[in-house]
């Protein structure tokens, strides 16, 4: 039986202890004379998603760091394709950075061809933020937990239809793990971001939804939407109330990442500088409290350690696109 891949243990090891408040070591930075510019933030998808809340939460810190702007840019379109191409062909000089997710290792995986090279193309620096998936359902949907799903399910198999932010998404994924491991079928409806998503899930067009904390937690504290399950391994201290889907299927685990990258290639001193920059920036007092309050964890993964992990997730979300069969061309 497929499962979803949790976070490498080191990975979830180090994400446990800059939440605990333990900084890793950051690197003597050499002088450098950068930035000289605006930073351009590019995020490859549209603003109101997890990724998009994540960069708005951290520009201005860094901003504030770098003396010079960092104005984030949304380019969506094309499954994060089109976001993730400008990047790599754009100039190694620190001037233009990426905000990568999870999608980021999937995709590899999900086309046939991708327009980059998705290790190489792209420099590394750290990861922002970890969170899970919220298991979410429109009100007038009669389950209020993951049994209660299965077999609503099971009763009216397809009848049923969950949205994600795009094909090959974590979102999406988690649902079509989940249908394989419950032994169930429900009709899968992709959308180019999490507002198109909440808009149809809220007019009751969608019956469910996969979607970041970071993304959905305003829909469920209002009442909006009810949240019946998270997609780690382990219940969210920010919603302890709410159940895991492992409680009910055992081994589920999806937990979602965001990262800072920039072209391949990027100087080395601009590399130390941006990684220390940014992990000073995540661990401020208010942006570590802005992400805990939507779910997230900090990060601060140094730029190789980040690298390796990228590349463990590229091969352990092989196995799960090639489970759910979804394929883009």
């Amino acid at each position: 039986m497929p499962n979803a891949r949790p976070l490498a243990p080191a990975a979830a090891g180090l994400f446990a202890s800059i939440a605990a408040g333990v900084l890793p070591a950051l690197p003597a930075v050499a002088q450098t004379a950068w930035p000289t510019r605006p930073i351009r933030f590019v995020v490859p998808f549209p603003p109101g998603g997890p990724s998009d809340v994540v960069a708005r939460i951290v520009a201005p810190r860094l901003q504030e760091r770098l003396g010079q702007a960092v104005q984030v840019d949304n380019r969506p379109g094309a499954g994060t394709l089109i976001g993730s191409e400008f990047v790599a062909r754009s100039p190694a000089d620190g001037h233009t950075v990426f905000l990568g997710s999870i999608v980021h290792a999937i995709n590899v995986s999900l086309y046939a061809k991708l327009p980059y090279d998705s290790l190489k193309d792209f420099t590394m620096i750290t990861v922002l933020a970890a969170t899970p998936n919220l298991l979410v359902v429109h009100p007038s949907l009669p389950v209020k937990s993951v049994r209660d799903l299965v077999a609503l399910a099971k009763k009216r198999p397809g009848e049923l239809s969950f949205a994600s932010i795009s094909n090959g998404s974590s979102s999406h994924l988690s649902g079509e793990l989940l249908k394989t491991a419950a032994g169930f079928d429900m009709q899968h409806v992709p959308y180019k971001g999490s507002p198109q998503a909440h808009a149809d899930l809220l007019g009751g067009h969608v019956q469910l939804m996969f979607d970041s904390m970071l993304s959905v937690m305003p829909l469920v504290k209002s009442g909006r939407l009810r949240a019946i399950a998270v997609t780690s391994g382990k219940r969210s201290s920010v919603l302890p109330e709410v159940p895991a889907i492992a409680e009910a299927v055992p081994g589920f685990d999806v937990v979602g990442w965001h990262g800072l990258m920039a072209p391949g290639g990027l100087p080395r001193p601009i590399v130390d500088r941006l990684y220390g920059e940014t992990v000073k920036a995540i661990n401020e007092p208010e942006t570590r409290e802005r992400f805990l309050q939507l779910g997230g964890t900090p990060g601060g993964m140094p730029p190789e350690e980040f690298l390796a992990y990228v590349r463990s997730e590229i091969n352990k979300w092989a196995a799960a696109v090639k489970s759910s069969g979804a394929r883009v061309d």
